[in-house]
């Protein structure tokens, strides 16, 4: 038990997934990152899309993410404090062979202390819904090795609200909904051997224009997680460590680029997950590496999030 602490204690980041175990192990699955700078209708803040333990699960889960940004446009601008939080009902289910559907719906309740008061918004978020399949799955008994490759694609539907008054702020992110359709494309690639486990991912989320006329930037997600499964008779422990990174382009008005809305992030990421029986619990932590938000006015803080889910 000893080196499973030490592992956890010395991880920094993870964005984890996993495919057909050998015989005699577990299936453990997570895609990642399909989220807006700042949290602004973040689906999974980088946390993740799926339960590490149970394979097709319903849950929900509870994530945070804090920034700070300038109060203003100018140098000297104060800075301030921002807080999202989101609670969201998710699921994952087979469809058919070599095909899974994973659905989340969240509800943002978003705090920040400006100069002019503290503003407060809340609602439910934007659905989104996405599709993954198998396309290439191969083994090697003698030596225990998985190799696992899967793509696919998804849709966020606006069903948040979007409020226009929100964009004068240097965050344009602070809302609930970008009131737009999203389009989604993903692939990752995983190795197992024995107990260990790395998953490398990417991803890419298409944005398109809502009808305020505001499109928000398209984002490049990427991640690289280590990962390693500790089982017992009647617990299952999996502690992963890696990165995750968040590329943006600049947000557009009336089709017009808008100076600093692009930007970048660099984050480390620590977890672990406990199973037992049909319930599992997990915990992630994130912590900025390098980043350069609207043009340094705005910077990540941490994110961090916990989920309890139900197998099915």
């Amino acid at each position: 038990m000893k080196k499973y602490i030490l592992f956890f204690t010395l991880s920094i980041a993870i964005t984890l997934s996993a495919s057909t175990p050998p015989p005699g192990f577990k299936k453990y699955l997570v895609f990642d990152d399909f989220c807006d700078a700042c949290g602004c209708s973040a689906s999974g803040g980088g946390m993740g899309f799926s339960s590490m333990i149970n394979q097709n699960f319903v849950g929900i889960r509870y994530f945070h993410q804090s920034y700070s940004s300038r109060d203003g446009i100018f140098n000297n601008s104060p800075w301030v404090d921002e807080n999202f939080n989101t609670v969201q009902a998710w699921a994952r289910i087979p469809v058919f062979k070599n095909f899974q559907v994973t659905a989340l719906v969240p509800y943002h309740f978003h705090n920040r202390e400006l100069s002019t008061g503290r503003q407060e918004i809340s609602g439910l978020g934007d659905i989104t819904v996405i599709g993954l399949y198998t396309l290439y799955q191969t083994k090697t008994d003698m030596l225990t090795f998985t190799h696992t490759l899967q793509a696919g694609a998804g849709v966020k539907a606006p069903t948040g609200k979007y409020d226009s008054a929100n964009n004068g702020s240097v965050n344009p992110s602070f809302q609930v909904g970008t009131g737009s359709w999203d389009y989604l494309l993903a692939a990752e690639y995983v190795i197992r051997y024995k107990d260990w486990g790395f998953n490398g991912m990417a991803n890419y989320n298409i944005k398109t224009e809502n009808d305020k006329n505001y499109q928000f930037g398209n984002q490049f997600n990427y991640g690289g997680t280590l990962f390693y499964v500790a089982e017992t008779t009647k617990l299952t422990i999996v502690p992963q460590a890696g990165i995750a990174g968040e590329v943006y382009d600049a947000n557009k008005q009336y089709k017009e680029r808008l100076p600093d809305t692009e930007g970048y992030a660099l984050f480390g990421r620590a977890g672990v997950e406990m199973g037992v029986d049909k319930f599992s619990i997990g915990i992630n932590g994130m912590l900025p590496i390098s980043q350069n938000l609207t043009g340094g006015r705005v910077e990540a803080n941490y994110r961090w999030s916990v989920n309890l889910n139900y197998s099915l």
